[in-house]
């Protein structure tokens, strides 16, 4: 019991140091671009979504973690306008479909993305390309609409402007935005009395984008565009997913000190177990179970009746044993061997009458003998084998 408890002890101190130090030492910066709103990362969006209010004065903003087929298919959202800022976008056709619909009854949609999709790719023929750079500069961009300054310039590091449209449909689409190399990256269509606004760089709406003057004026203007409503929808399903039910482990383990504590307890039961598998007494000795020894038995007594040669008594044991066989098994009574038994012989086991006779006649014989021979007592032997081959 002393070395488990200092077992204890030990591992639970070097778990406690580990969480200690790993609480105190600086964290890495974590360049995953998630456009999550809680997250503080670079490229989340916990400053945009805390600032909306200042683009959206008087506007209900709410989160959603369902597909905008969900969201939007509800009667109660009616009038209000949605925002989607993430990596990536696949709408699937109901999803499609309802937002055309969501978009023709005179709402407001702006998604940015770097891919939109294969729906809107269809539809819209849009297809997104990338500018590929060996420096760390983004690519300036510029808003083209005659309600701004079409000169000014907004340019942020880390490839911010990077993407741009390299196709779209010309006849419907409005460009609102592009980059200094003309080739246009933030565009508009009209359904109805609705507009759908996409832009190709969501890192201008990024946490490290936003704490640069020039990045905060551009997501500013952008989103500017979009009709100041009662409601504003601010979607979270297409960079979290559906997180409403996410479980006590799930929020542990998205901690990456807490996460690593758990794996180091884990590891640390593991070995306990594993040390505790070890024998704690002295080997059992392996007993062997006592060995039939009738066969041995059989032949010692075999051999004393052989070397005695008292085939008297040997003639008596097997006529004895034979009778005891018969009373046992078939219920025949044995005191007289005489023409009656002999036929109830016969009619119970259903062996040969002549034979049955011969049997009985010299089981007669053996019984009152004085003396008997080797021929006599093998003769006695083959009869009652033969009796048990006929019995059976």
């Amino acid at each position: 019991m002393k070395g488990l408890r200092l077992y204890l002890i030990l591992g639970a101190a070097l778990v406690i140091i580990y969480i200690i130090a790993q609480l105190n030492r600086p964290k890495e910066i974590d360049w995953q671009e998630s456009y999550i709103n809680k997250e503080k990362t670079p490229y989340g969006t916990y400053v945009l979504y805390n600032r909306l209010h200042d683009l959206f004065p008087g506007a209900n903003i709410t989160p959603y973690h369902q597909p905008l087929y969900n969201v939007i298919a509800d009667d109660s959202i009616k009038n209000s306008s949605y925002i989607i800022i993430c990596a990536g976008i696949n709408l699937v056709q109901p999803d499609y479909d309802q937002l055309v619909k969501y978009l023709k009854q005179g709402n407001d949609v702006f998604i940015s993305a770097g891919y939109f999709g294969s729906l809107f790719e269809q539809n819209l023929n849009l297809n997104v390309a990338e500018d590929v750079k060996f420096n760390n500069n983004g690519t300036p961009v510029k808003f083209s609409s005659h309600y701004l300054d079409s000169a000014k310039k907004y340019s942020v590091d880390k490839g911010t402007g990077n993407l741009h449209f390299n196709k779209f449909d010309t006849l419907r689409a409005v460009v609102l935005g592009e980059n200094d190399n003309h080739q246009a990256n933030f565009i508009k269509y009209s359904f109805g009395k609705g507009s759908l606004y996409l832009a190709v760089n969501p890192k201008f709406f990024s946490n490290y984008s936003l704490l640069k003057p020039q990045g905060a004026a551009y997501a500013a203007t952008a989103l500017s565009f979009v009709k100041n409503t009662h409601q504003l929808v601010w979607d979270e399903y297409y960079t979290q997913g559906d997180t409403g039910n996410d479980s006590f482990m799930r929020v542990f383990l998205s901690n990456y000190t807490l996460r690593w504590a758990y794996y180091i307890t884990l590891f640390s039961l593991l070995l306990f177990v594993f040390y505790e598998i070890k024998r704690r007494q002295r080997i059992i000795p392996v007993i062997e179970p006592l060995s039939n020894s009738t066969l041995e038995f059989v032949t010692v007594v075999g051999q004393v009746y052989y070397e005695t040669r008292n085939n008297v008594d040997i003639a008596h044991k097997k006529v004895l044993y034979l009778l005891t066989y018969l009373r046992d098994e078939y219920q025949l009574k044995t005191t007289k061997l005489d023409k009656e038994f002999t036929g109830k012989l016969t009619a119970k086991l259903g062996i040969d009458a002549a034979f049955a006779a011969n049997l009985v006649s010299y089981m007669l014989y053996v019984s009152t003998a004085t003396h008997l021979n080797d021929n006599d007592l093998i003769e006695l032997n083959k009869l009652i084998e033969q009796f048990y081959i006929q019995s059976r």
